[in-house]
């Protein structure tokens, strides 16, 4: 999972190729037209040259190094009045020396992200269970601004508890010893009579005798149906925040509470409506970000809030505040997302 850490820009002017040589690795996220156009109904391509990986001819294989070769592309064609802004997801690498030039009269805007990308992570597959382990698999940090504000409703689905938690093997007890005959003591049980058995009765609160039979199946049933009105009670109770966002604390905690601007770690299960796991952190290193600074999704930055250490809680957030019209790895566009998350501490 790669982490923004900085904010970058770059601004093309007609006819002036920018060469850039990141210090760091940087993400393109948005190409837009400037506030002031030279020409309003013109069409301005921005052009995009790198290395390719290193290529050898068959005259060159005795060569020590040979020369990489540069390619060009096109990243995006904006015209004023239609297109005016085009989303991306391109990474430039430390050190490596890229070149941008704007064709047309339009000054150009490039805005992206410095990122840190963790080494030896492997790709995402939709297919494989085992790339869900990785506790970054998945990046949190990706909000999409086009968003539409009509959640769907939906109901909040029950927490797994003893998913967040890693099992520890229990030392098995010793056995206990049989006591010796010798060591037994006898003791004499006296025998009813039949007219005794006949005539025993129980004896309620107070001291009165109540015969068995009837009386007794009927307090059983009174026993289990105020057992059952008490479940029903206890039940946690769902609620609706500003945007969509329900939450259900199947379990309150008993640490500090959660506030906007608290460093959090936090343990978690995303899901999809049809049940389908798309990413999660339960052991390992938790998830850890700044609660309300827009690090995370929007749902996230809500629903958190008021949490208290040791807390489990269940978010349904609808896509305008979670990833809105725009597909993201194995979210589809407009999905609502289940968080199934709990607050391990809070720095």
């Amino acid at each position: 999972m790669s982490i923004a850490i900085g904010l970058w820009s770059l601004a093309l002017q007609s006819g002036k190729p920018e060469p850039v040589i990141p210090q760091a690795d940087v993400r393109i996220t948005n190409v837009a037209l400037g506030e002031e156009l030279k020409d309003v109904t013109g069409r301005t391509v921005i052009k995009f040259s790198f290395e390719n990986p290193i290529q050898m001819d068959d005259e060159d294989e005795d060569e020590e190094e040979p020369t990489p070769a540069i390619s060009t592309t096109v990243l995006c064609s904006l015209t004023a009045g239609k297109i005016e802004q085009a989303t991306t997801d391109i990474v430039l690498e430390k050190e490596e020396e890229y070149l941008f030039e704007a064709v047309g009269k339009n000054t150009v805007y490039l805005t992206g992200n410095y990122i840190d990308q963790p080494l030896n992570q492997p790709p995402f597959d939709d297919d494989s269970d085992e790339d869900l382990d990785d506790e970054d698999a998945y990046d949190l940090r990706e909000v999409s601004s086009d968003v539409e504000m009509n959640p769907e409703d939906i109901d909040g689905l029950e927490s797994d508890a003893s998913r967040f938690e890693e099992v520890k093997e229990e030392e098995a007890t010793k056995p206990q010893k049989r006591p010796r005959e010798s060591d037994a003591v006898d003791v004499e049980v006296p025998k009813l009579s039949k007219a005794e058995k006949k005539n025993k009765k129980q004896k309620a609160e107070g001291g009165v005798a109540v015969p068995t039979g009837e009386e007794s199946n009927e307090k059983k049933e009174e026993k289990k149906k105020e057992k059952k009105e008490k479940k029903v009670g206890d039940e946690p109770k769902t609620k609706e925040l500003p945007g969509g966002i329900k939450i259900k604390d199947s379990k309150v905690g008993t640490g500090p509470q959660a506030k906007k601007g608290n460093t959090v770690l936090m343990r978690y299960i995303g899901k999809l409506q049809n049940g389908k796991i798309f990413d999660k952190n339960v052991k390992g290193k938790p998830f850890t970000f700044h609660l309300g600074q827009g690090e995370v999704i929007k749902g996230w930055d809500e629903g958190i809030v008021g949490m208290q250490v040791g807390g489990e809680r269940v978010l349904t957030i609808p896509p305008a505040m979670a990833y809105g019209k725009k597909a993201s790895g194995a979210i589809p566009a407009n999905s609502t997302l289940t968080f199934e998350v709990k607050l391990m501490e809070i720095k």
